[in-house]
C-alpha cells in the first residue's frame, strides 16, 4: 500500500454519504481511508437552502459543509485528495488505483455520487485500451506521445498541464464554458467531443468535423460510472444496486448516497453512510470469526 498499511474500511467520496460513513467507522475504532475533495461535495457547498436537514433549518449549503468539517477536524479524520480509477476485488481484500498510488482496504463504501450523462460514444469499449481515467496513473505510459484530454470541469486543467511536461503534444477538449487556463505546451480545442474511436492502431477524438489522432485519450469527469469504476459490480442504469444493508453485489463492497438512487437527499444520503458504515463493521467482524 506504498508505506500505507492496510485500512479496515476505505470510503470513496466526501459528499454526506461519505462524511457520515467516516464518522460512524471511526467511532467503531476502524481503521478509515477517506479519499475524495477537501473541498468536501461541491453540490453541497452550491446549494443555497436546504430545508430538510435535521437541526440545521433553513442552513446554506456553504455553512453545512463548514459543520461537516468541524465535525471531521473534532474526529481527527483526514481526507486523501487522490482521484480513484478503479476498485479490484482481489478476494479478503480491495485495492485501490488512486493516483499513482496502489491503496488496500478491506471492505469498500461508494459514496462517489451520481455521474451525470451517458459515457462517450466508443468510451467504454476502449477503456483500459487507449482510453483511461487517470493521467497521473498512466504518464510512465505515455510519456513521449501525443495525448488527448477530455475535461468535464476547470479543475482537470491541471492534470492537461502535467501531461503537458511529458508529452510532446497534448490536445485538451474542455467540456464546459468560460476560460481555459493551460501553458503553451497544451492545445486547447473548443469543439463538442462526439465520440472516441480506434483508427489504425492508435485512438480518435471526434469532434466538430474532424477526427483528432491520439496515442491515448483520457476522460477526466468528477466522478467514474461505477460500473466502469469496479469490475464486476451490479448496477442499475447509473445507480449500484443494493440491498437495505447497502450491501452490493460484491461481498466487502457497500454503496450509499446518490449513487444508489433517488431521492437526491442530503438527509438521505448521511442516514445511508450511517448503514453503509455499521454493515462494513459487521463484515469484517464476520470476516475475523471465520478466520
Amino acid at each position: 500500500m506504498n508505506n500505507m498499511e492496510r485500512a479496515d474500511i476505505a470510503i470513496i467520496g466526501t459528499g454526506p454519504a461519505g462524511l457520515e460513513a467516516a464518522i460512524t467507522a471511526t467511532i467503531r475504532n476502524k481503521k478509515v481511508l477517506l479519499l475524495g475533495s477537501r473541498d468536501l461535495s461541491r453540490k453541497l457547498t452550491r446549494a443555497q437552502e436546504i430545508q430538510n436537514y435535521l437541526g440545521f433549518p433553513a442552513v446554506r449549503g456553504e455553512d453545512l459543509a463548514k459543520a461537516f468539517q468541524a465535525h471531521l477536524d473534532q474526529m481527527g479524520i483526514e481526507i486523501l485528495e487522490e482521484r480513484v480509477s478503479a476498485v479490484y476485488a482481489m478476494g479478503d481484500y480491495f485495492a485501490l488505483q488512486a493516483g499513482e498510488q496502489m491503496l488496500e482496504a478491506s471492505t469498500v463504501i461508494l459514496a462517489t455520487g451520481v455521474v451525470q450523462g451517458k459515457p462517450l460514444p466508443g468510451e467504454s469499449e476502449n477503456l483500459g485500451h487507449g482510453v483511461s481515467y487517470c493521467a497521473t496513473c498512466d504518464a510512465a505510459l505515455v510519456r513521449g506521445k501525443g495525448v488527448a484530454v477530455v475535461g468535464y470541469s476547470p479543475k482537470e486543467e491541471a492534470e492537461a498541464a502535467f501531461l503537458g511536461e511529458i508529452c510532446p503534444e497534448v490536445l485538451y477538449f474542455p467540456m464546459y464554458a468560460g476560460e481555459v487556463s493551460l501553458p503553451d505546451s497544451v492545445t486547447v480545442v473548443k469543439e463538442k467531443v462526439t465520440g472516441l474511436e480506434k483508427r489504425d492502431g492508435q485512438m480518435a477524438v471526434l469532434a466538430g468535423d474532424k477526427a483528432y489522432a491520439a496515442a491515448s485519450v483520457f476522460v477526466l469527469r468528477d466522478a467514474v460510472a461505477p460500473g466502469q469504476l469496479v469490475p464486476g459490480l451490479e448496477t442499475e442504469g447509473a445507480h449500484v444496486k443494493v440491498n437495505r444493508r447497502m450491501e452490493s453485489s460484491l461481498p466487502g463492497l457497500f454503496a450509499c448516497g446518490d449513487i444508489v438512487g433517488t431521492p437526491y437527499q442530503y438527509i438521505k444520503a448521511a442516514g445511508e453512510g450511517n448503514i453503509a458504515a455499521l454493515s462494513a463493521v459487521g463484515y469484517l467482524e464476520e470476516m475475523k470469526h471465520k478466520a
